[in-house]
């Protein structure tokens, strides 16, 4: 039996997988291949590292530095995000807050992480061998919200954040092999994700991109249906799903440090009273 992890991205409203991942670690819960889609893959690689308590300061301590998300950043470096202050400045090893590279490239998982190919607008799956020791551009490229920053280069070619082009990577966690996976997702069960909205301003952001452009539009389509797979393959029983169990007034630019704190506790919560579920379906 193959176990997958897949979890969504969001921006700061991954604070919520932030809080399972924590309690896996505390509970030696592992799988074989796991999957992070934007934020959701910066989540992912503390959990792989074995760095408890990582990720939540990310969304309650780092993010009060204007270098970390604010138009201030946005005007000196055309990010929003501040990718290179996240994923260069706190993460490096000469960093505030760096990932132990080491202990990722030591756990057995495989670790895949989607951005979208900004001239194809197709999924590109970057691995974790696609890193190296202080260089982190695939993780940006994974996290680099179309209009709001600019497409990371990566070898000869820019991406976007991957979640425009695979949100819920569940199909890429089937091909390779998993047979039970957990899916952690960023938004209540209930959730409808709409049309993309000022579709005018980011067609003229994106007029270099127009597949890119294409795949924002399809973008809902696609979610959707990636949610109904990951439905019907939890009542068959091949998958488990942690989503919010109760709607939390957070969106992905939130900078409120005690919404991130109640939203990481609601993942813990969540896990804790699922714990015993979740065994039982992994063994």
């Amino acid at each position: 039996m193959k176990t997958g992890l897949v979890v969504e991205g969001g921006g700061m409203k991954c604070a919520y997988s932030a809080g399972i991942l924590d309690k896996f670690l505390d509970d030696d819960i592992t799988f074989s291949y796991c999957i992070g889609v934007s934020a959701g893959a910066a989540n992912t690689l503390s959990y792989l590292a074995g760095q408890r308590g990582r990720n939540l300061r990310f969304y309650t301590e780092h993010l009060r530095d204007p270098r970390y998300l604010s138009v201030r950043s946005l005007v000196h470096t055309g990010n929003l995000f501040g990718l290179q202050y996240i994923y260069g400045t706190l993460t490096n090893s000469d960093g505030a807050d760096p990932l132990d590279y080491s202990a990722v490239m030591e756990n057995p998982a495989e670790f895949y992480m989607p951005a979208t190919d900004a001239a194809t607008g197709r999924a590109t799956y970057f691995s974790k061998y696609d890193i190296v020791r202080d260089d982190y551009r695939a993780v940006m490229a994974s996290c680099a919200l179309p209009g709001f920053c600019r497409p990371v280069k990566v070898g000869d070619r820019y991406y976007y954040d991957g979640g425009v082009a695979d949100s819920i990577p569940l199909h890429h966690a089937i091909e390779q092999g998993c047979t039970k996976m957990v899916v952690i997702l960023s938004n209540p069960r209930n959730f409808v994700k709409k049309p993309e909205a000022h579709r005018p301003l980011y067609k003229h952001m994106l007029h270099k991109y127009p597949k890119t452009i294409q795949s924002i539009d399809n973008r809902h389509i696609n979610y959707q249906a990636s949610i109904d797979l990951a439905c019907r393959l939890e009542k068959e029983g091949y998958v488990f799903i942690f989503a919010p169990s109760r709607h939390m007034p957070l969106s992905t630019f939130s900078k409120d440090a005690a919404l991130e704190q109640d939203l990481y506790d609601l993942g813990v919560a969540d896990y804790e009273a699922r714990a015993e579920e979740l065994k039982y379906f992994l063994n």
